[in-house]
């Protein structure tokens, strides 16, 4: 093979690598700044902005990583708290968004499936509730 040719092949993987590495660097950024806005909504009492940064950070998906699992569980109990409060409309909110953020993260396989189960199992034991009121 002529040595432009290796070279050339050479640099297309390095680029190609260092792309996909750049990628995964924003991902991860963005990932952790949605979690810390959720969790900063979260303790100034902002149902709306943890919901939406929890969820956001849900959607920047990166397989195992532990920050997914750790915003899928916020969400669950702020699903959880809204439903103790008798805010059914707030916990259907949060169970829908949390169960459509892992829609949304296909991947090579379909992220939070036990997480979509047990918002599927909630949204139709609350919905009725919802239609009483």
């Amino acid at each position: 093979m002529d040595q432009r040719i290796k070279k050339t092949i050479v640099n297309a993987v390095l680029i190609i690598v260092l792309s996909l590495l750049l990628f995964l660097a924003g991902t991860w950024w963005r990932m952790q700044a949605q979690f810390q806005l959720g969790e900063a909504a979260l303790a100034k009492g902002d149902f709306t902005g943890a919901l939406a940064g929890y969820e956001s950070a849900i959607h920047m998906y990166v397989p195992f990583h532990p920050t997914i699992e750790n915003a899928a569980q916020k969400l669950w109990r702020l699903g959880e708290l809204a439903e103790r409060q008798g805010d059914v409309t707030r916990a259907l909110i949060v169970y829908r968004a949390l169960r459509s953020a892992f829609y949304a993260d296909r991947w090579l396989v379909q992220p939070g499936q036990e997480w979509i189960g047990r918002c599927d199992r909630k949204i139709a034991s609350l919905v009725p509730l919802q239609r009483e009121r």
